[in-house]
């Protein structure tokens, strides 16, 4: 049986040390998803404030789907990573991913647009080849890897999360919705919760 663990400490851009994965890991546990080729950039808002916390970005390639999210600090044993990427986001992974940022405290703009395949392939391959960011610079990894991508030339690269997210809701096609919600500050129950629906659905497939 695999063991399920998470770890979940959210304060800003706090680069936490985690080991690689793996490449039979990350390979074990891709996933492709069958929706159409697209990014999405993740900015973490102080509800108090409305200053920018975090950034972070979804890339949904051909190949596989997966989460770059430099200098994060949210990790789940059955989501291997290897420096800032974040391998095998099913949509139950993805959910996690945006439910875990959202509390009482802060809230998730959530931007999306479709891309061309080989866009999303090649900002996979920049996330990739971007190795770990140090803490505090997540917006300026996630606004090195969108700067580089052909029709983002845009978005200029950046420290500043809100400042990202502003450059990049002038592309063509984004959409964008907010995602708020009132969760305890302990994001250790949000982690119990997704720990044991995971762990259940692992018991019933093994089960069959």
């Amino acid at each position: 049986m695999l063991a399920l663990v998470a770890t979940v400490t959210l304060s800003g851009c706090d680069a936490s040390f985690r080991p690689d994965a793996s490449p039979e890991e990350v390979a074990r546990f891709a996933y492709r998803h069958d929706g159409p080729p697209e990014i999405v950039l993740y900015t973490m808002i102080n509800n108090r404030t409305g200053n920018g916390a975090h950034s972070s970005m979804l890339i949904n390639a051909p190949s596989q789907r997966v989460v770059f999210d430099p200098a994060g600090s949210v990790a789940l044993r059955t989501v291997p990573e290897v420096d800032d990427v974040l391998y095998g986001v099913t949509p139950e992974v993805r959910q996690f991913y945006e439910s875990a940022h959202a509390r009482s405290t802060y809230h998730v703009r959530i931007q999306s647009v479709r891309v061309a395949p080989e866009v999303a392939e090649m900002a996979l391959r920049l996330a990739e080849a971007n190795g770990p960011a140090p803490a505090s610079q997540c917006a300026l990894s996630t606004s090195g890897v969108i700067s580089r991508l052909p029709g983002f030339e845009s978005v200029e690269r950046g420290w500043f999360p809100n400042r990202v997210a502003e450059q990049f809701a002038r592309i063509p096609g984004v959409t964008e919705r907010k995602l708020y919600e009132d969760d305890d500050e302990d994001k250790e129950k949000a982690v119990a919760e997704f720990e044991a629906q995971q762990l259940a659905r692992l018991q019933r497939a093994q089960a069959q």
